[in-house]
């Protein structure tokens, strides 16, 4: 099984964020750029998939914002590999929790996401799993970009509200918080390898 892991949006380039819109300032020094987040939880991911020799493609490890379109080029080259396609994202809205989305329909991607909100659940118990079972599954369904268009079972998660302060400082920006959101996605990555692949 190989793991197309996306970090969503561009990094931090000489102190220079590449992608409008996708922070938060807090004022006293306090910012929080997504993308910054979402590369961080990309590398502890694969820091341990290494370890657990679970094979991954890092999509876009850019630090610029790589456009969606070849975001899903990338990762439909390795259509012919057992694969799934992982995008990885914080929230806004002043909302709470966390939720995971994959592209409408019942697919195979439900069931990785299945598997993704019960680990969170498991690792965040205290805390709001955002699901929908509308459809009879706990995902939550859009027209993502990177979730139509990748010929592969795709997922992308919302880890958390950027703009909710509790969060951003409780979680979000803190190493203990970050590892945990770390530790539920790898978890659920070794139980689709056993599980689904």
């Amino acid at each position: 099984m190989l793991v197309l892991l996306d970090n969503g949006h561009g990094g931090l380039i000489n102190g220079e964020y590449q992608t409008k819109g996708k922070y938060k300032d807090w004022g006293d020094n306090l910012v929080f750029y997504e993308g910054e987040f979402n590369r961080a939880i990309v590398n502890g991911i694969i820091e341990q998939l290494t370890h657990l020799n679970i094979s991954y493609v890092n999509i876009a490890p850019e630090y610029r914002d790589v456009s969606l379109g070849t975001r899903v080029k990338r990762a439909n080259s390795y259509v012919s590999q057992s694969s799934f396609y992982l995008s990885i994202h914080s929230n806004a809205g002043k909302g709470e929790g966390s939720e995971i989305f994959t592209s409408p329909g019942n697919t195979r991607s439900d069931k990785i996401a299945t598997v993704f909100g019960e680990e969170y659940i498991n690792e965040f118990p205290e805390r709001k799993f955002r699901s929908d079972f509308s459809d009879g599954d706990m995902d939550k369904e859009a027209h993502f970009y990177v979730l139509t268009r990748t010929k592969m079972p795709a997922i992308l998660t919302e880890n958390f509200f950027m703009d909710n302060f509790e969060e951003f400082s409780s979680i979000l920006n803190t190493r203990r918080g970050r590892d945990k959101i770390v530790n539920y996605h790898v978890k659920a990555i070794q139980r689709v390898k056993k599980e689904l692949f």
